[in-house]
Formats: structure tokens, C-alpha cells, sequence
């Protein structure tokens, strides 16, 4: 049983001839088979699921000027919406979700000649979103919901009260931010990861965590707009290419520590992190 060293340790793996490999590989197709047909029929579900009618004003901050939501499907009769951490506060958007974000750029402009419009909203003023957006090289649309209820209303936001009350809605659980802990919890349970984060987007844990990530789907039909659909947490693991890849590779997502930055500070020294951080303070 051969050692393999890599970043995070070693790992003892075994090895077989090459007719023992391809036994346990169909056996794992037919593994993943199942799972494929079950994935399609989540979605048939998922897209059965019944409606509901937005009655509020919700308004935007957009590179095209003030903005309804109804304007953000830009004459689509879909819009899907990721609900992106950069709070007011930020100085630069969460790390995890601009790993995310990075995918978007490629397939946003297919989405949007099949009839669906992909968008990123986030609380931060459209002015650090554009000079963000600017700085890791996006080109998908982003707006922003400064001094409007959109956050709070698909509880991907949480006010200060809110947390040290508990009374918070996250991933359809109250008093829960799943993985996440917040500032209930003691500045001491708060993990070193969790803190780095936190920090590599000038906040401390708690500033940090009255955001969490989302998805939202919406549909326009006769001038009215129609909320169709939400996912949190791990429901956000689909729309994670880099984690789609990593599930594929001979050791897994293997995630240890603060591994996952920002596509531009692999290699950087902490200095000049925060030079490129500098951009959207």
C-alpha cells in the first residue's frame, strides 16, 4: 500500500491490477447512475414547487442606474439570483463566494441566451461591488440591495439584534446559520478559519456573519414577478464547480484550513493581500 505525500499529510491508498480496478469501478457506476436519476428527479420536484407573488417594491443599485427586480430578468422570463456575502461593512466580498462567483463568468451569457438571467445581489453600495467586480476581472451582472428589505425578506442577512437574540431564519431553520457560528456563540468557539475569513474581508466574525450565502429563483409572467425556489448552505454545493472537480480527484475536496482564496492572492504575500484589498476599502 503505496504513501502518497500531498500539502495536507500523507495517505496510505491501495492498490489493485487492473481488472479489480474495473469491478469496483462498475460498481460504482451504477452508483452514480442511481444518483443521476435521482438528481433529475429533485429537479422535476424542485420545479413543481408552487409560487409566490412578490407584492414589495424591492429596488436596486445597478451599473444601468436605479433598478425593480422585475429589471434585473433585462427582458428574460427567469432570473436566478446568488445571494453574494458582501455586506456594507466589507472591504472585499467573502472568498468562498467569489469562488463561486468565478464560474459565473463563463456561462452567465449562456444562461441568458436560454432565456435565464443570472445575477449577484449583495448590501454593500454598488460603488465597492463595481470596484470588487473590477478587480477580479467579472463581466456578470451584480447589483446592489443597499437600504432595501431583499436581504433581510430571503434571510441572507441578519441585524445585529438578530443575532443576540437568536431570532434568525437561515436554510429554513430558525436560530440557525448552519455550518456558520455567529456572535451568539463566544468569540473563543469562533475557529481559526473562521476568523481568517472573516478578516480577509476587513470584518471581525460577527460583522461577518450578518451575511450568508443563497441562491433565489424568480419567474416573470404577465408584468408579475413570482418567487419560485431558495437554497442555502450546503443546498450550494451543486453550483460549486471547484467542488464538482474536487469530488472527482483522488483525495476528495481534502479541505483543511483557510485553503480557498480569492482567485488573485494564490501565492501573495500578506502584504500585498491587502494592497489588492485596497481597491474596494
Amino acid at each position: 500500500m503505496p504513501k502518497i505525500k500531498t500539502v495536507h499529510g500523507t495517505v496510505n491508498h491501495k492498490v489493485v491490477s487492473p481488472e479489480k480496478w474495473l469491478d469496483t469501478r462498475v460498481a460504482l457506476l451504477k452508483a452514480e447512475k442511481k444518483l443521476t436519476r435521482l438528481s433529475d428527479d429533485v429537479a422535476r420536484k424542485r420545479q413543481k414547487l408552487p409560487w409566490i407573488k412578490i407584492d414589495k417594491d424591492y429596488q436596486f443599485d445597478t451599473d444601468d442606474g436605479k433598478t425593480s427586480l422585475d429589471d434585473l430578468f433585462k427582458g428574460r422570463s427567469q432570473l436566478l439570483i446568488y445571494h453574494f456575502m458582501f455586506g456594507p461593512n466589507y472591504i472585499a466580498g467573502c472568498p468562498h463566494c467569489s469562488a463561486i462567483a468565478d464560474g459565473f463568468n463563463g456561462f452567465w451569457v449562456h444562461l441568458a441566451n436560454h432565456d435565464v438571467m443570472l445575477s449577484a445581489v449583495s448590501r454593500a453600495p454598488l460603488q465597492k461591488l463595481q470596484a470588487y467586480k473590477q478587480r477580479m476581472g467579472w463581466t456578470f451582472p451584480w447589483a446592489s440591495s443597499y437600504g432595501s428589505d431583499f436581504n433581510y425578506d430571503f434571510n441572507v442577512s441578519f441585524t445585529p439584534e438578530q443575532q443576540r437574540s437568536g431570532n434568525m431564519e437561515y436554510n429554513y431553520n430558525k436560530g440557525n446559520i448552519s455550518s456558520q457560528q455567529n456572535d451568539i456563540a463566544p468569540t473563543d468557539a469562533v475557529s481559526e478559519e473562521g476568523k481568517k475569513i472573516a478578516a480577509s474581508t476587513g470584518t471581525d466574525w460577527a460583522t461577518f456573519t450578518q451575511e450568508g450565502p443563497g441562491m433565489s429563483a424568480f419567474v416573470l409572467q404577465d408584468g408579475i414577478v413570482y418567487h419560485t425556489y431558495s437554497s442555502y448552505a450546503r443546498g450550494l454545493d451543486g453550483l460549486w464547480g471547484i467542488y464538482q472537480w474536487l469530488d472527482r480527484a483522488p483525495l476528495g475536496r481534502n479541505e483543511s484550513g483557510f485553503w480557498m482564496h480569492r482567485h488573485d492572492e494564490y501565492g501573495q504575500t500578506s502584504q500585498q493581500k491587502d494592497e489588492s484589498k485596497d481597491c474596494c476599502a
